[in-house]
């Protein structure tokens, strides 16, 4: 009896369980966020779950897009550009702080999530667990991201010409906001972006 008891395995305390607490994967922890206390350009980008449609279709698009314009302006963000991937979303922002920017961001993920799920015929969670943000704050820096997000559909899917699913396309101009900062106004005219530039002049509304 004494050597089949000292067989049998016991649970101890203490330590970390084997598919305890919350699923690890990519995402970017609460702590690990920018933190600033006035108007910041910001490139926000947004992971859909795997169950979720291609992003870049026009019924998935026209969605999106509504949510863009409901969501203008709120909580003290501005939609400056942004470009729709098959799984994921990319925006520069200018958010007036980092509280402003976190309750603009779960508005939004909100909207999109009724939007997307009512279009699927399902309910729950779309976007992975935390989004990705940096902070924009040379004219270098802002001018590679608009570059990069407007370029994004080249990089993924060999594109040429305008992405119909950013903010390259002129139609999509009216959900967007005209930026307050001089960084976004002026200071990004100052930096040659090194990634290939898009055919219009990022940021330029009269383009």
């Amino acid at each position: 009896m004494r050597a089949r008891s000292s067989q049998l395995s016991f649970p101890t305390r203490g330590g970390r369980r084997d598919g305890a607490g919350r699923p690890r994967g990519n995402r970017v922890s609460h702590a690990a966020r920018p933190r600033f206390m006035r108007a910041t350009p910001v490139h926000v980008t947004l992971g859909m779950r795997d169950h979720v449609w291609n992003l870049r279709s026009k019924r998935s698009f026209r969605r999106i897009r509504s949510c863009f314009e409901k969501a203008r302006g709120r909580f003290g963000v501005r939609l400056v550009e942004f470009s729709v991937q098959g799984n994921h979303l990319h925006l520069i922002l200018e958010a007036d702080d980092h509280a402003s920017l976190s309750r603009a961001l779960q508005g939004l993920c909100i909207r999109i999530a009724k939007a997307l799920n009512k279009m699927m015929g399902r309910a729950g969670k779309v976007f992975g667990d935390h989004y990705h943000a940096r902070l924009l704050t040379s004219p270098t820096a802002l001018a590679n991201a608009i570059a990069y997000v407007l370029g994004n559909a080249a990089h993924h899917f060999a594109a040429a010409g305008r992405d119909p699913f950013s903010s390259a396309e002129p139609a999509a101009r009216e959900v967007l906001s005209e930026p307050r900062t001089w960084l976004l106004r002026v200071g990004w005219r100052r930096a040659r972006p090194r990634r290939p530039a898009h055919d219009r002049s990022p940021l330029s509304r009269n383009d």
